[in-house]
């Protein structure tokens, strides 16, 4: 396993997780990766470790710079296994090694973890020095726990974002230019949707700290290095926090026989019709992971559910409970569907959208069995009157 030149004396030494297609409830159809830095100085430096899995991969990588057992610091940007889980294989190749995590967060969640091992303690502002080098440690808490730190290094102009600006992204290339730009943009945008949306103030007070902050790398803990469209992604990040969506539009229905489909599909034709960018989705062929960077950027959300039971469809309340979960806020919404006799599957999906803090600009849409070319024609309607 080769290391991958990053900067003169600074090497990525990760590793690649190709086959993963499920993280959290997060679908990762291509993969991840897990983002460890060396750096060789005087005092031989290792930025973050690798899922636990992957130990071996990733002293593989550091063995082709230089044995691990030279490594003398340790840095713990996170506590969460992904990042932290070789942790043990180190202090196991090298005893001696200081390991700096935030405090107290990082502290806590390492000693819970794998033990008291005499972790030193770093704060805002705090530095040290590695020969011609220096590591500066900004905290980032909530993004996305509360241990969360990145690393920079003035010298080099790299930042070690730690989860900010990562992707789920598994590849053979290792930096934003030598990928496919549409592709990489798309996976740093579901990545942020799905884990990083509901920290969009944090996201913000933690630019407020990094703004000062001259950078020509930032490495992340998952997927490519950017080093050629930095601005594009610093900009995404300032877009996507904002928490100001544009004019489109995401209709997420389940249906049993069709019904509630016929709805939705009204719905989309009646956004499209007003040249609004909408995009349809059937839960029973789209996971909820996939659905959320659209989220992210539309202004108006439509959730359709028969009823089952007395309650939505399973798939429509695992979704919803989940958008909630990432707490998006400041969208158009509604709800809509079909029922047999009782029909309460409507307003259930009403209260949870107002729970993710949506605003209800619709009354909801429940239709008795199969709907009427009228009812359909009424709903089409009564859509087009709510597009601002």
């Amino acid at each position: 396993m080769n290391a991958v030149k990053v900067k003169e004396g600074i090497y990525w030494v990760g590793a690649i997780d190709w086959n993963i297609r499920n993280f959290h409830g997060y679908s990762t159809e291509r993969g991840t990766s897990y983002g460890a830095y060396l750096i060789v100085d005087e005092k031989i430096t290792l930025i973050d470790t690798v899922k636990a899995p992957f130990a071996e991969e990733m002293l593989s990588r550091i063995s082709d710079i230089l044995p691990p057992e030279k490594i003398d610091i340790v840095i713990s940007n996170h506590v969460e296994m992904d990042h932290s889980g070789a942790l043990p294989a180190i202090r196991k190749r090298c005893p001696n090694a200081s390991i700096y995590t935030s405090s107290p967060a990082g502290i806590k969640g390492l000693t819970a973890h794998y033990g008291d091992n005499g972790y030193l303690p770093v704060k805002s502002g705090d530095s040290v020095s590695i020969g011609k080098r220096t590591l500066t440690f900004v905290p980032t808490p909530m993004l996305h726990w509360p241990d969360n730190m990145v690393t920079y290094c003035p010298e080099e102009k790299i930042l070690f974002s730690n989860d900010a600006f990562g992707q789920h992204y598994a590849a053979a290339e290792h930096f934003d230019d030598e990928a496919d730009f549409p592709v990489l943009m798309e996976e740093a945008k579901k990545y942020y949707g799905n884990i990083i949306m509901c920290f969009g103030r944090q996201v913000q007070n933690a630019w407020k700290t990094l703004s000062g902050l001259d950078i020509d790398i930032i490495a992340p803990s998952h997927g490519l290095i950017w080093r050629s469209h930095i601005k594009d992604i610093l900009e995404a990040y300032t877009l996507w926090s904002s928490n100001e969506p544009s004019t489109g539009a995401v209709i997420v229905y389940d249906s049993m026989w069709n019904s509630t489909e016929k709805i939705a599909k009204t719905i989309c034709g009646a956004f499209a019709d007003k040249n609004i960018p909408v995009r349809l989705y059937d839960l029973k062929t789209n996971h909820i992971s996939n659905i959320v960077p659209d989220i992210l950027t539309s202004k108006y959300i439509a959730v359709g559910s028969p009823t089952l039971n007395n309650q939505m469809m399973p798939s429509v309340a695992a979704f919803l409970c989940y958008l909630k979960g990432l707490s998006p806020k400041n969208r158009e919404a509604f709800a809509f569907g079909s029922y047999g006799w009782s029909g309460q599957s409507i307003e259930l999906a009403e209260k949870e959208l107002e729970a993710c803090g949506f605003h209800i600009c619709m009354d909801r849409i429940r239709i008795n069995y199969i709907p009427s070319e009228e009812q359909l024609h009424e709903i089409f309607e009564n859509v087009q009157n709510i597009i601002s």
